[in-house]
């Protein structure tokens, strides 16, 4: 006889698609008059027939190499990411213009390498922590299959398979290896993930069964034939559960304005070489040494570490609140959600649930009702929530009655059912023996539309309670009209337990302007009280979804209006998030049910809790590991952190390519020498971007993410660029003319070094507002910081930095000072005429 470690209790309600509910066409299990002979209600299950494999056996396994030794990776390895970091395009070219300096100038003109050395390696360490971070999660929300071994059933890891191995299944359950059908009660997998068909198939002993299917009603269990590497889907899950950063529009438009920056970059270069090698004939090395120095700031190399390591602090963040973020984009998705899709149970309310008040119906012994609902409950070996309260409440109450049939929950019917034969006296006249057919499910749909017994039900629902409605039948449970004819016998009232937290997080959608949209399976009024309760707006106004229009402009128009959805089907919620994506919203979708898997796939951004099953966690690019809800409001204000400093950082870097760019050109134009020497621009690129950015990138930051992230950004950055390069080839032309002798160009490298600080001084105070004192002091800093290595001689000539005379320094700061306030006029002017 087999033995089991865990009976997993969790699952939906019978009325409401939640976790492990069963698919929208559960079968009849038609069990004979077989006992279970360790649980005598409830039918045999396949693990009574198959012990799997030994220990002997599987110790051959092991040491023939035939595991699943696939590894789980939330991220990519420590040489990937060093080779990510190291081997880049921009990092090529620092590399070999660092080398040209270390032989033709002095070390002060080389530390641009040194800096670029020390991002990298800050970018290797952040990517690392949150490598650590990511797979220590994975492995706390990591599915353990059930493994038959001895004739014990017990979980393990799912590494730990080993070749033919008998893996138990059940409803939510994911397929985690190629295998061979053994046993099967009635199961339907559903292999849309893998093929594209919607429909489920089912499965019976000696069919195929794929890795990443996931099963939708019934059980059973399957040989494992192919495992690691060589599993139908092990190579699709693993690329798919990387620490990436693919399909985000932020990642996109960087990488788009790395590729016009380097079509500028390529003539802009030559032509600087050109004019610095050939037309002025200088001395060689000091021209080699002011070309790379007009080259190297063109780079914006600082701007993708700063997005790598801005997601990765935000992976650690997240990770200490319980959140497993699969998938980085969904980090910045979330931030751009304006609509997220809610489920009643489990979201909005706890799992659990208790009977509140039991109400016989025409006429029905309480007592005998009592011992039906408890012969039902100890009919299905997975009950969900709301069985489960049942069971607590009745299970000393079945009697010995065994059971014939039992019919699984289905979203699609909203009832369950069972068949039992009442051996021991009726309460209803019933002779010994005879069959007895019940159903338990919703009473809107059990009963006709005009039965009486429906006012005292729609007056439960209006205090958010949940009423189930027990019935018997006469005819077969799976037949398409088992519910007709119907007789009340009892109404089980259920009290549900409302989250503590979910009221606040409610809220919190509302002030951040992102529209909550509770859909459940449950009746609508009662899911409009809950919501009302929690102070959901528009709660009062509920639609019952067998009632919304199916043509998906129309559904769309009438989801725009509503907040609060119930009786609402599998087929229904996937249908809600196609109609919201068609009128531009972009969706979140909460979910823990099998049901759910297809919608939460469709959605923007999936959300899955971690005791959801194990087909929902897969598809979805968050886990909330601790089931709480309420930690969704920190991952859409860490989206909007990263979203909205990276864009504030990226304004800075893009100016900087922007002046360089034009500085290079109107030097090759006007036939000059380029005025700065590499240790000029990287004190400047340290003071007014690398540091400030690296603390505007990871201050708090709640601005909503808005879309166009490359317009919005480069119509700041070219005219901040314009007139940043303007103002210091004007400063630097007129010291050329001032100044005479053969420290003349120390001193006009010196005046337009200062109009340039000035200025970008400036664009740095307009991207830090609105002011902290933080920010306030962050620039502050800065300005001392260039005021320091102007007063401190040795740090004059570290850097070739002296101020001659007075009439061309204040010149300069003249000079700039006009310049800031044609940037302030042009930052207004532009978002004014420009709206993002």
């Amino acid at each position: 006889m087999t033995q089991r470690a865990k009976i997993d209790t969790d699952g939906p309600e019978p009325d409401d698609p939640e976790p492990h509910g069963r698919g929208s066409h559960g079968p009849v299990i038609d069990t004979g008059a077989g006992l279970d002979p360790v649980h005598p209600m409830r039918p045999p299950r396949p693990s009574d027939r198959h012990s799997g494999l030994t220990a002997a056996e599987v110790a051959r396994h092991v040491a023939r190499g035939e595991v699943n030794d696939v590894p789980v990776r939330s991220s990519r390895s420590l040489s990937e990411i060093i080779r990510a970091n190291v081997f880049t395009r921009f990092n090529a070219i620092i590399g070999v213009l660092w080398v040209i300096m270390f032989f033709v100038a002095p070390i002060q003109d080389t530390l641009f390498g040194f800096v670029i050395i020390a991002n990298t390696g800050i970018g290797i360490i952040q990517e690392w922590r949150a490598k650590r971070t990511l797979d220590g999660l994975a492995v706390i929300g990591e599915a353990k299959p059930t493994v038959r071994r001895d004739g014990v059933a017990a979980e393990i890891s799912t590494s730990e398979i080993v070749l033919g191995d008998l893996i138990e299944l059940g409803p939510g359950d994911k397929v985690v290896v190629d295998g061979e059908m053994v046993e099967a009660d009635n199961i339907e997998v559903d292999e849309s993930l893998l093929t594209g068909e919607a429909d489920p198939v089912l499965k019976r002993p000696g069919d195929q069964v794929m890795s990443g299917s996931f099963v939708v009603v019934g059980g059973g269990a399957f040989r494992a034939t192919k495992v690691g590497r060589d599993a139908y889907a092990a190579q699709l899950a693993e690329e798919a559960s990387r620490f990436t950063l693919v399909d985000s529009e932020l990642r996109n438009g960087i990488s788009t304005i790395l590729k016009y920056v380097t079509w500028m970059m390529i003539p802009t270069a030559l032509g600087l070489i050109i004019s610095q090698l050939v037309v002025q004939q200088n001395d060689f090395k000091n021209s080699i040494a002011r070309t790379v120095g007009g080259i190297v700031p063109m780079i914006p190399e600082g701007l993708v570490l700063l997005t790598s390591v801005a997601f990765a602090i935000g992976v650690i963040r997240l990770g200490r609140k319980q959140c497993l973020v699969q998938e980085l984009p969904a980090i910045e998705g979330l931030a751009r959600v304006d609509v997220v899709c809610l489920d009643k149970t489990g979201t909005l309310t706890e799992g659990g649930m208790d009977v509140r008040e039991l109400r016989p119906l025409n006429g029905a012994d309480v007592t005998y009702v009592r011992r039906v609902l408890g012969a039902i409950g100890r009919s299905d070996p997975r009950p969900n929530a709301s069985l489960q309260a049942i069971i607590d409440a009745y299970r000393d109450e079945s009697g010995q009655w065994p059971v014939t049939k039992a019919l699984p929950f289905s979203s699609a019917r909203k009832y369950s059912g069972a068949a039992f034969g009442e051996s021991d006296g009726q309460a209803d006249g019933r002779t010994d023996g005879e069959a007895a057919r019940w159903l338990l499910g919703a009473p809107d749909v059990l009963l006709a539309s005009g039965d009486p017994a429906l006012a005292e039900i729609d007056h439960l629902n209006r205090q958010g309670l949940r009423v189930l409605l027990l019935a018997r039948v006469d005819g077969e449970l799976d037949a398409p009209d088992a519910a007709s004819g119907a007789r009340a016998t009892a109404l089980v009232v259920l009290e549900q337990r409302l989250r503590p937290d979910a009221a606040d997080t409610l809220a919190y959608f509302a002030e951040q302007d992102v529209a909550a949209k509770v859909i459940s399976g449950d009746n609508a009024v009662s899911v409009g009280a809950v919501a009302g309760k929690l102070g959901l707006p528009g709660a009062e106004h509920t639609v019952d979804a067998r009632h919304l229009p199916a043509e998906r402009a129309k559904m769309a128009e009438a989801l725009d209006s509503g907040a609060v959805f119930g009786r609402v089907t599998p087929q229904q919620k996937r249908d809600m998030v196609g109609a919201l994506q068609s009128r531009g919203h972009t969706v979140a979708m909460t979910g823990d049910g099998v049901n759910d898997v297809l919608a939460l796939k469709d959605a923007d951004i999936g959300v899955s809790m971690g005791s959801g099953s194990e087909a929902t966690r897969a598809v979805a690019q968050i886990v909330l590991l601790n089931n709480s809800f309420s930690t969704l409001p920190s991952v859409v204000a860490e989206g909007r952190r990263v979203i909205g400093n990276i864009t504030r950082v990226a304004t800075l870097f893009l100016t900087k390519t922007v002046y360089s760019v034009l500085l290079a050109v109107l030097v090759a134009c006007f036939q000059v020498e380029y005025p700065f020497l590499p240790r000029h621009l990287t004190l400047l690129s340290t003071l007014t971007i690398g540091i400030p950015a690296f603390f505007l990138a990871l201050a708090p930051n709640t601005e909503r993410a808005r879309p166009n992230f490359v317009r919005r950004v480069m119509r700041y950055a070219i005219p901040s660029g314009i007139i940043a390069a303007v103002a210091t080839f004007v400063t630097y032309l007129l010291a050329r003319s001032y100044y005479s002798g053969p420290d003349a160009l120390n001193a006009e490298t010196s005046a337009a070094t200062l109009t340039l600080f000035l200025v970008s001084m400036w664009v740095l105070a307009i991207v830090a507002r609105p002011y902290t004192w933080w920010r306030i002091g962050l620039v502050v800093a800065m300005g001392a910081g260039f005021l320091v290595v102007l007063a401190v001689p040795w740090l004059q000539h570290f850097f070739a930095l002296k101020l001659v005379g007075t009439t061309m320094p204040w010149t300069a700061v003249a000079i700039a000072v006009v310049a800031s306030a044609a940037l302030e006029f042009c930052w207004r002017w532009v978002g004014r005429r420009f709206p993002a």
